[in-house]
């Protein structure tokens, strides 16, 4: 785990905020195409920016943009080309062609939408849905999503054009977990292996919000092989 604050030269940027949600591990995070997630993330300001005035006016806004760090993925050095899971995990392209973790510079960028804005024992945080992020992971910036100007109908998205992601059945049988089911069957039907790996006999695990789910998927069917608090 990397420093999250961030020195350029004579700048040095530290977080405004951290997500909080119930993801422990990278593994399971659903991705960025989900655009009505069910699976709510709290941004909680660290001390110097738990300003409510900060927010004044961010109601009116249904998205926002995050700016953050991969806390979890910094490498000694960078590689030029990466091999994206879109594309199976196999072949390599620029890595400024996509938008991997593994970069030079560890940052990330998610528009996120707002759910409601909550006072806590914390100070004021937002709520927000779609943030494909680790529980931890610091928040640099926040800026509001403007429709007219981030929107561009007719943009190319090079290998990413076409969005094919599986949607798989899943079978739970007798397994009832605490956690609502809405939420792990979002999680769970996106297909969370990694790309390359097809092996129906293999057993994978998610934690989310101190529940682990135990999985193996064969075809189309994600079936549900145990469950336990984690």
């Amino acid at each position: 785990m990397f420093s999250s604050i961030v020195k350029m030269n004579d700048l040095t940027i530290s977080p405004i905020a951290y997500i909080r949600n119930g993801f422990a591990d990278k593994f399971g995070i659903p991705r960025q195409t989900i655009r009505e997630s069910l699976i709510e993330s709290r941004i909680v300001f660290t001390e110097t920016y738990r300003v409510a005035e900060a927010l004044r006016g961010i109601e009116g806004y249904s998205h926002l943009w995050l700016l953050w760090g991969f806390h979890n993925n910094r490498r000694a050095e960078w590689s030029p080309t990466v091999r994206p899971p879109r594309l199976g995990g196999n072949r390599r392209v620029g890595v400024f062609a996509t938008r991997s973790p593994i970069r030079p510079n560890p940052i990330g960028l998610t528009a996120v939408r707002l759910l409601r804005v909550e006072k806590t024992g914390e100070g004021m945080a937002l709520v927000v849905a779609g943030a494909d992020m680790q529980d931890g992971t610091p928040i640099y910036d926040i800026k509001p999503y403007i429709a007219y100007a981030d929107a561009i109908p007719n943009a190319r998205s090079g290998f990413v054009d076409v969005v094919d992601f599986p949607t798989l059945e899943v079978e739970w049988g007798s397994f009832n977990p605490i956690v609502s089911r809405n939420e792990w069957e979002e999680i769970l039907r996106q297909d969370p292996r990694p790309a390359y790996q097809d092996d129906s006999e293999r057993m994978y695990h998610i934690t989310y919000k101190g529940e682990e789910i135990g999985f193996r998927v064969d075809g189309s069917r994600l079936i549900v092989c145990a469950v336990s608090r984690a």
